[in-house]
């Protein structure tokens, strides 16, 4: 935390430094009343040295004036604590956002949204809360104490003594408490992301909740997620409801003994009745700081829980940046890669995912794309044809083999320079909340309308989008549902030509579509197709009868290779078998 202080430290030092005075200025008010008390007693006549010798009127006057310096500080600290805890706390959204998006796919594959989402909104407000509220008021509580102590003693050594024999048990019950409390807090944290899990996965899948009929089975698991979740938050109160009966408890009997002490040396002329005032007005002062630690600490307990697993993240590798290669040439918008031809080679790759090294997904894998030809990927679904694309995009690196691209490794380009000139259209599309035109400008933020545009009459997707009364702003709503299922494949090819990538990779890109969709959306990928390296993955098999060669994959191995022809022409092979149930089906 204090790592993101420092860049405004500068507006923090003059928060603490005003946070002082306002403290100095409040323990000034006991003094101050103490000496009018003193003042008062003695009467008119008495003699006071220095400062004192002032009447009442002008003591009251000093003590007003006091109080309105502090109401001026105390404003001053007030609004420079809120703008560096907020844009602290800014900082730390963000920095903590940027390793989300940057971590691997390895990451994502043990991790749930809900849970991640509750680590940006229910953790980092935690943060802000200290930031901005509990960490000021805590220095405040703190400069009291210090300073108050001090003007205890410089009051009555004795009083003071006597006081501050009831602070041991205090601060031993504090930490006992704190751990407590701290480990109860990471708890509960943990336990209110297990619940925006629920209500993140049931709210993305709605449309499978009500085809089932499931709102009482969500419910119940949002009921029973938030009922761990109460329980451990109330389990968490009673530790600092305790807490703070003790301290309150222990405080005041300790403010009525000192009295009574007072009193007695009043009473034996040890103390005037003015500074038996200051002392006391000083101990409720110190005490009054002393109280409000239980729920200081306690905050504090929480928000280092909640840092805790915001420093998880932050402490998470992300995926690493090759040092450019020598591919990398100078161009008027910076360093890019230059243009791929687009030869693939899987070189003996084999590949477990990190979530179960213990099941091989891909073994001894090989096969040839070379630039500009069109293969396809078959076989039956979890043969491995998702996680060779996977390789390909790098979103995993193979535990054994070769991946080349232009005969280089994969390995030795810069990461986000290759994923430039790739493309996907996948089965599943997903569009983001925003207009058609933003979408479409995914594939290349910055482009020109003129480009949005050539790029959608390419994808077939021109005369629907005009065809809506916003054109090209129209709203696609979350995760594109205004959309139907054959508009959102087009807009996505749109993003793709866009992009205008070296290596194309359509992942069932026309499955589930009615006829004419289906037709619209094949000349749209014939005219994306020309001239680059595509791969095609299908269970349809009459979607990749043109590939210049299709590859056969079951359990993680390459099968069998060839042409449409030659594949068919083979006795008792899985693609000729897989032709024949097809065309049956047909």
């Amino acid at each position: 935390m204090l790592a993101y202080l420092l860049p405004y430290k500068v507006k923090f030092v003059a928060a603490l430094f005003a946070l002082l005075l306002t403290s100095l200025l409040s323990l000034a008010f006991p003094f101050i009343t103490g000496k009018l008390v003193d003042r008062a007693i003695a009467g008119p006549e008495a003699i006071a040295s220095g400062l004192w010798q002032a009447g009442i009127n002008t003591i009251v006057l000093i003590l007003l004036g006091a109080l309105a310096l502090q109401a001026i500080f105390s404003f001053f600290h007030s609004i420079s604590f809120a703008e560096v805890g907020e844009r602290s706390l800014a900082d730390l959204r963000r920095d903590t956002y940027a390793r989300l998006v940057r971590l691997p796919m390895a990451f994502y594959s043990q991790r749930r949204v809900g849970e991640l989402t509750s680590r940006i909104s229910a953790d980092l407000s935690q943060i802000d809360s200290a930031l901005v509220g509990t960490i000021p008021q805590f220095l405040r509580q703190m400069a009291t104490l210090l300073g108050g102590g001090f003007l205890l003693f410089f009051t009555s050594v004795k009083l003071a003594v006597f006081m501050l024999l009831c602070v041991p048990p205090l601060i031993v019950v504090a930490v006992f408490f704190g751990r407590r409390t701290r480990r109860i807090s990471r708890e509960a944290q943990d336990k209110l992301a297990d619940s925006n899990v629920v209500v993140e996965e049931s709210l993305q899948g709605i449309f499978n909740v009500k085809a089932f009929t499931n709102e009482d089975y969500e419910l119940g698991r949002y009921r029973d997620s938030l009922k761990a979740y109460v329980t451990a938050v109330l389990r968490g109160a009673r530790y600092r409801a305790t807490f703070g009966a003790f301290i309150t408890f222990v405080l005041f009997g300790a403010i009525v003994l000192v009295l009574w002490y007072g009193a007695r040396l009043v009473e034996n002329g040890g103390l005037t009745a003015g500074e038996l005032t200051r002392f006391m007005l000083y101990t409720m002062f110190v005490g009054g700081a002393m109280g409000s630690f239980a729920e200081l600490y306690s905050q504090l307990q929480r928000t280092l829980g909640a840092t805790q697993r915001v420093r998880e993240i932050l402490e998470e590798k992300t995926e690493q940046l090759q040092t450019p290669v020598p591919s990398l040439v100078p161009s008027a918008d910076g360093h890019h890669l230059k243009k791929l031809r687009g030869d693939v080679v899987f070189d003996r790759v084999s590949f477990s995912y990190p979530s179960r090294k213990d099941v091989e997904v891909l073994r001894q894998v090989s096969l040839i794309a070379r630039a500009g030809e069109r293969i396809a990927l078959v076989g039956p679904s979890g043969a491995g044809k998702s996680t060779l694309v996977s390789l390909l995009l790098r979103l995993y690196d193979p535990d054994d083999g070769r991946i080349l691209i232009d005969g280089r490794a994969a390995r030795e380009y810069e990461l986000q320079e290759l994923r430039r000139q790739m493309a996907v259209v996948p089965q599943d599309v997903m569009l983001f909340g925003g207009s058609i035109a933003e979408d479409i400008a995914y594939g290349k933020p910055g482009a020109t309308e003129a480009a949005l545009i050539d790029a959608a009459t390419k994808a077939n997707a021109h005369d629907f989008i005009t065809g809506f009364p916003e054109g090209y702003h129209t709203r696609v709503g979350e995760r594109g549902i205004q959309l139907s299922g054959g508009q959102r494949q087009r807009v996505a090819i749109a993003r793709a030509i866009l992009k205008n990538p070296a290596i194309l990779i359509l992942d069932e890109a026309t499955s589930s579509l009615d006829s004419e969709s289906e037709s619209l959306i094949q000349q749209a990928l014939e005219r994306l197709m020309q001239g680059r390296t595509s791969i095609i993955i299908a269970h349809r098999l009459a979607t990749v009868r043109t590939a210049d060669r299709i590859f056969v994959i079951k359990e993680g191995q390459t099968v069998e290779s060839g042409t449409h022809a030659e594949l068919v022409g083979m006795e008792s092979g899985i693609y000729r078998t897989l032709s024949e149930l097809q065309f049956d089906l047909r």
